[in-house]
């Protein structure tokens, strides 16, 4: 049976909102404004991400990738990889941040990971131009629309957040942190709660052996 991880990157993989983190920093007066519009549903995550990141300098966007390479990463996740690695199920990152940040936090785990999916952004004008393959509906990147392309019987998500809610809906196991466990609670949808990638790591370990034992 075929089986993918999909993981979110901004405050699962890394231990801090490192997405929100970087537009406080080099947007704050837009991020101000429109972050609070966006947790509040006025405004949708495609309108509003591609708001802020627009009117950010292309002049600034090394110095973004800098910023998010010093990040924190959660406990545990080296120790994961090692786990999927031996069950030779394949790691796909998917994020609503920015695809330079996300490769420049996990760069040193190299091929481990199978693919990122993430904003890409255009640097030749004043101010940077958002191009994001699977732009749709409200999402900028449009999570359980990614997962759709790859051939798997069995999908594993693990997210945080509302990027993560279409993602978690479509898979097969949700591992989820607050406050996507709040939204997965409303749909009546069924998830594992996680501290750290240990965490996932046992309770993944235990779903699967449940599986092969029927």
């Amino acid at each position: 049976m075929k089986r993918i991880v999909f993981c979110d990157f901004d405050g699962t993989i890394t231990s801090e909102e490192t997405f929100v983190a970087m537009l406080k920093q080099f947007t704050p007066e837009v991020a101000a404004q429109v972050l609070p519009e966006i947790y509040a549903r006025r405004v949708t995550l495609r309108h509003g991400v591609r708001q802020m990141l627009e009117s950010i300098p292309s002049s600034s966007y090394p110095a973004i990738v800098e910023f998010t390479r010093a990040q924190p990463i959660r406990a545990g996740f080296l120790e994961f990889l090692d786990f999927l690695a031996a069950e030779q199920i394949p790691l796909v990152v998917v994020s609503g941040g920015l695809q330079g940040m996300v490769e420049a936090v996990l760069e040193p785990f190299g091929a481990r990971i199978s693919a990122i999916h993430a904003i890409n952004v255009e640097t030749t004008g004043s101010f940077l131009q958002v191009n994001s393959r699977y732009e749709g509906g409200t999402e900028m990147v449009a999570k359980a629309q990614i997962m759709a392309t790859y051939d798997v019987d069995e999908s594993i998500a693990i997210g945080d957040s509302i990027t993560d809610w279409n993602l978690a809906l479509a898979a097969s196991l949700v591992f989820a942190r607050p406050p996507l466990t709040q939204y997965l609670e409303e749909h009546k949808k069924f998830y594992l709660v996680w501290n750290d990638f240990i965490d996932v790591r046992d309770q993944l370990a235990k779903w699967l052996r449940n599986k092969k034992n029927g």
